[in-house]
């Protein structure tokens, strides 16, 4: 197997740059993610490992070899694209197959029908082997197209979004499968996605991408408690993280913090009030998770902040509630038993002990309460 690391690699179209000076480290046998927004450069990067593109500086190492130069076909990695890329006039059997049947990787019949037989067991498609991919359902092309990967026996699997075109469901149910394939393989597997879930699901360590940058690594614990950032805070959590101004004020010489600009002022932990104090700014954004805020829809004392309902989505086993608080909104998790009309007066609180608190000019994490084993 392989380990993968890729030093101040850059990769530009005309003026455009796909990938800035990006630097980390794959290892052996890992399940590495690379997640953002649509243009972060993720498939660009999985090019690049691929051969596909070029970088036009920076290394790319697989083995501890330098690569940046050897041809796709050399590198010993399996690609599986988004759109499949099967070959219409083969049979799922001769898609399968046809990797072992290259000059590069030829094995005799024999050896092929035992390869091909053993990846179809494992992907519950032995009984489509004599089908074409036109009928097939997208499921079905999607487990052929993983099979072709799979059946030769590479160094490294590079997966782009391989299950974006499936429902929901199966989605799902291809998660499990795909982790537990990379297990049975142990081989070293990038996959790249813009869905949270996957992404939180399959990866030992997940890179987040911006802009072509790595604006975090590390895993889907450390993304979800511990974001570096409010960019990446945003990404990971449905419904998404709420980020709400917020000050330090000084009241009766203690020092508190006064949300959305509410009256009534909160008084975070000691540890907290020293961390926001060293930041050397007043003003704060901060970050509160859906299912850490309570809401009554009956008055309240003064700690509680007073809003009307935006808006009602359920959703099944719980109701995204979004509430209006002099122009901010802010997204509730709330159980589906619950009546409500909308404009109708609610009543909110916040749970501070897993709060985040970020610069409000950087964007910067600060601190947070609780949950600190993440970090």
């Amino acid at each position: 197997m392989a380990e993968i690391e890729l030093i101040d690699v850059t990769k530009k179209y005309k003026e455009n740059v796909a990938v800035d000076k990006l630097s980390v480290r794959i290892r052996d046998n890992e399940f590495f993610v690379l997640f953002g927004p649509a243009g972060a450069g993720k498939t660009t990067t999985l090019k690049t490992i691929a051969g596909i593109e070029f970088p036009q500086e920076g290394l790319v190492k697989i083995g501890g070899n330098i690569v940046n130069l050897i041809e796709p076909m050399y590198r010993n990695v399996s690609m599986v694209f988004e759109n499949y890329a099967l070959y219409p006039h083969m049979s799922v059997y001769d898609n399968i197959a046809f990797p072992l049947r290259s000059k590069l990787h030829r094995k005799d019949e024999a050896a092929i029908k035992q390869a091909v037989e053993k990846v179809v067991r494992m992907l519950h498609i032995a009984d489509l082997c004599e089908r074409k991919p036109s009928q097939l359902s997208n499921g079905q092309r999607q487990r052929v197209a993983i099979g072709r990967c799979l059946v030769r026996d590479p160094s490294v699997f590079l997966m782009d979004e391989p299950l974006a075109h499936l429902d929901a469901k199966l989605r799902h149910f291809m998660r499990g499968e795909l982790k537990e394939m990379q297990s049975a393989f142990s081989t070293t597997t990038i996959y790249v996605t813009h869905d949270f879930m996957e992404a939180m699901s399959l990866a030992d360590r997940i890179a987040v991408l911006n802009k072509g940058r790595i604006e975090q690594l590390g895993t889907s614990l450390q993304m979800y408690y511990t974001p570096k950032n409010e960019f990446v805070a945003r990404l990971f959590g449905e419904p998404e993280i709420n980020i709400v101004p917020a000050e330090l004020v000084s009241e009766d010489g203690t020092v508190k913090l006064r949300v959305l600009e509410q009256e009534t002022a909160f008084v975070p932990e000691a540890d907290t009030i020293e961390a926001l104090k060293s930041a050397g700014t007043a003003k704060i954004d901060l970050g509160i998770r859906g299912i850490d805020i309570s809401f009554s829809l009956s008055p309240q004392a003064s700690t509680w902040i007073r809003g009307s309902i935006y808006a009602f989505e359920p959703i099944g086993n719980k109701v995204i509630m979004t509430v209006d608080v002099n122009g901010s909104r802010i997204r509730i998790a709330a159980p589906n038993n619950i009546s409500a009309d909308l404009d109708q007066t609610v009543y909110v609180k916040f749970n501070m002990k897993n709060a985040l608190y970020f610069n409000a000019e950087t964007g910067a994490l600060i601190t947070r309460s609780g949950m600190q084993r993440y970090t």
